[in-house]
């Protein structure tokens, strides 16, 4: 295929967003490389990411562009390829989020080092989305997620509280400074335990390094907790994950679980996610969480914030581009492009509304009276 047939044929598929190649508008690809229309054609939704690394490509709203491509699934002409098929039938034949595999989302994600987090992240350390109802400010609007999942809980003090996936520990030392709780915090990550056991140091918080899966306590906390970890999960244990709920939490519990959803079921992650961002990771679809908790606990509460994840991540690129210089001599310029395009393709997909952020609340046996809801 020559170049100017390939080039043809993006121009073609990107006419109905409202896009050009070259063109002058915010949105419009700039290209650096023609080389870039051919590896985009042959190599599918995987060479978009790459070739942007690699310099060939650029737009100066690049959050606004795949916007464009989301909301009128332009992007689902790119995905079959190899590397899909791949993914497809590697997660269908083997359990990529066992024991073992299960870490190296962490070894190639969450332990990249503290002070690239910490460029971006609000004083609580939340790596998950806020809550920005009433605000425009990140800080308030992480406060405002914190106070959320405090209340849909019902927290009082004395709870025992478990959070599984715990982060970089503000979920349990705000829980604990603020409603009087005791908290274990659960997680795999060596870096993000590390801190959260200095930042939570002389409260009632315990932190342990463990598998969810070999964390069994049985009826020992009141309520549970999970933010952003069940991306991590995968499909084929969606069912023990809520299994391990289940054993932990007391008969009259309440269970909150945060989570990325998708509007389809899948069994695997876009290529380009997969191998740079999340290794093994994959969203649920409200059909998988259903079967997952079926028989075990009551709904008590959906919640759908998906359009929060947008400002979340367009604030967390905004302290990233300012504070680059405080860590660039540690990660280079490739690095710097592939977080830049993580950070903005993830906003579109919020933006587009392409996926959902979901609360959801639920309970051993019901709760008594009915539950209240709160937003």
């Amino acid at each position: 295929m020559s170049v100017s047939t390939a080039k043809a044929a993006l121009e073609r598929l990107l006419a109905p967003a409202d896009v050009e190649i070259n063109g002058d508008r915010p949105w419009d690809i700039k290209v650096n490389d023609v080389r870039v229309y051919q590896r985009v054609l042959t190599k599918g939704s995987l060479a978009v990411g790459e070739s942007y690394m690699d310099g060939w490509w650029e737009c100066d709203k690049l959050e606004e562009l795949i916007t464009r491509v989301f909301r009128l699934q332009i992007d689902r002409k790119f995905r079959f390829k190899w590397a899909d098929v791949r993914l497809y039938f590697r997660e269908l034949l083997f359990n990529m989020q066992s024991p073992k595999r299960s870490k190296k989302v962490i070894l190639e994600h969450y332990d990249l080092g503290n002070d690239l987090f910490f460029t971006f992240l609000d004083p609580y350390r939340q790596y998950t989305c806020a809550y920005f109802k009433d605000t425009e400010d990140l800080g308030k609007a992480q406060i405002n997620k914190l106070e959320l999942i405090c209340k849909k809980l019902y927290l009082k003090p004395g709870d025992k509280v478990l959070d599984i996936g715990c982060g970089f520990g503000g979920l349990a030392k705000f829980m604990s400074e603020h409603y009087g709780c005791e908290v274990t915090g659960v997680s795999i990550s060596k870096e993000q335990l590390s801190f959260a056991k200095d930042f939570c140091k002389g409260l009632p918080v315990n932190f342990v390094n463990r598998d969810y899966r070999h964390f069994i306590e049985y009826g020992k906390f009141d309520k549970i907790v999970s933010v952003g970890m069940f991306e991590a999960v995968g499909f084929k244990n969606f069912r023990q994950f809520m299994e391990v709920v289940e054993k932990n939490l007391k008969e009259n519990g309440l269970f909150l679980l945060h989570t990325m959803g998708s509007p389809i079921t899948m069994k695997s992650i876009e290529p380009w996610v997969d191998k740079y961002i999340f290794p093994n990771g994959m969203l649920p679809s409200i059909s998988q969480i259903g079967k997952a908790i079926e028989g075990l606990f009551v709904m008590e509460d959906w919640h759908n914030f998906g359009y929060y994840y947008y400002k979340t991540l367009m604030a967390w690129f905004k302290n990233f581009e300012s504070n680059w210089h405080m860590i660039k001599g540690k990660y280079d310029q490739r690095f710097y492009r592939m977080w830049k395009f993580y950070l903005l393709s993830f906003a579109a997909i919020f933006q587009s509304r392409k996926d959902q952020l979901w609360q959801i609340v639920l309970s051993k046996r019901g709760v008594e009276g009915g539950y209240k809801s709160f937003r």
